[in-house]
């Protein structure tokens, strides 16, 4: 397995993908800001000189190379495997209830015997990410990782957008099969933040859409906990998010994070589904906590490796960590390197929700606010 990256600043860069020819990559991963999917042809760009590639991707908060995080510029890491098959799937998800049909439908086309792990990528808006994951566990079963996120528009959660095979999407979703006995995939995923406040049980909650805690109204409850930062929801959410959990329990469960308030009903929307009768902790954290987290996600992805070292790791982690951080998110992403070591060559992108198992063999579910791992490489 052997991978070559490139960075865009513009599309006058365009030239700048001839570098990656002579590797003849099996794949294309490809995570850049809005406009590179929005303003030109990427798509075209990429299909004229890779025919025969696969190639998926999507729109970011951010941009992840070994140098650090960027704004505004485009990574394209091409990958070549040795022993190793691919098959892309993508499919598109109209509407909100569509997801966890979009997911079985992606599913079906990638189920197989030889199946080692998926890669996914889809919208970062009017999308349910946990039951596109769900339908994709139920028509994969649970014993295939899925790791990924979904796209993201630099904090604006208007318009995401999905590289595949047939273009760029708004609405596409796009998940790529690994098969065979030689490829390993390492994940991990870990939070860092830090629950403040008593557990709340959920008494009132439609799919992703939390109404009522502890027979409140949620709203209520979330702008009294936040003190002086109400006043900037739903921007403020991002810095404040929920810990789920089945019970009481102390530790970190899925985090959630608040998408958008609604006055009118009291209620609180959130990146992902909230279970009627969970408990939830409101989370708060500080750069320091953020970063050993990054580092505790490396360390799992490594210890799924055996001691090899990663050819490629995919860093997924979220906006809201991002803007936490602020100028210090750099330091996010070289502890990973520091962990994985210099042989990994890193991607990524920063995102509206992560896609990985909780544990090593754990159900794959959608996370927000985490900082996500997946690696790869051949075994000989």
């Amino acid at each position: 397995m052997r991978v070559q990256q490139v960075k865009l600043s513009s599309s006058q860069d365009l030239a700048a993908l001839d570098e990656l020819l002579g590797l003849d990559p099996a794949m294309l991963l490809v995570f850049g800001a809005v406009p590179f999917f929005s303003d030109f042809d990427l798509h075209g760009a990429l299909r004229s000189r890779f025919p025969k590639a696969l190639l998926m991707g999507c729109s970011t908060a951010g941009e992840i190379s070994p140098d650090g995080v960027s704004d505004g510029q485009c990574v394209v890491t091409a990958v070549k495997f040795d022993r190793t098959t691919l098959r892309l799937a993508s499919t598109r998800a109209d509407t909100m209830a569509d997801s966890f049909s979009a997911g079985e439908r992606l599913g079906r086309d990638l189920a197989a015997p030889e199946l080692q792990g998926v890669l996914l990528y889809g919208p970062g808006v009017a999308l349910n990410g946990s039951a596109l994951v769900e339908g994709l566990t139920c028509a994969l079963g649970p014993g295939v990782p899925i790791t990924g996120g979904l796209a993201a528009d630099a904090g604006a959660f208007t318009q995401t957008w999905v590289l595949g095979n047939d273009g760029v999407s708004d609405r596409a979703v796009v998940a790529l099969g690994l098969y065979g006995e030689a490829v390993r995939l390492g994940h991990g995923s870990f939070g860092g933040w830090v629950p403040f406040g008593p557990a709340r049980r959920v008494t009132r909650a439609e799919g992703n859409v939390l109404h009522e805690l502890d027979g409140e109204p949620a709203l209520t409850i979330y702008k009294r906990y936040l003190g002086d930062h109400a006043k900037d929801l739903p921007a403020s959410g991002l810095l404040f998010p929920f810990s789920m959990h089945d019970e009481a329990q102390d530790g970190t469960g899925l985090i959630r994070t608040i998408l958008a308030v609604d006055e009118a009903s009291g209620s609180l929307t959130l990146a992902g589904e909230v279970a009627q009768g969970c408990f939830l902790k409101l989370m708060q954290a500080s750069t320091d906590r953020l970063i050993d987290g990054a580092e505790n996600a490396a360390e799992a992805a490594r210890a799924m490796q055996g001691g090899h070292d990663a050819t490629l790791a995919i860093l997924v982690s979220c906006v809201g960590r991002k803007l936490v951080m602020g100028s210090q998110v750099d330091e996010e992403v070289a502890s990973v390197g520091e962990v994985l070591g210099p042989r990994a060559l890193l991607t990524g992108f920063y995102s509206n929700g992560e896609i990985s198992p909780l544990a090593e063999a754990g159900n794959c579910e959608l996370h927000n606010q985490t900082m996500t791992i997946t690696t790869l490489y051949e075994a000989a």
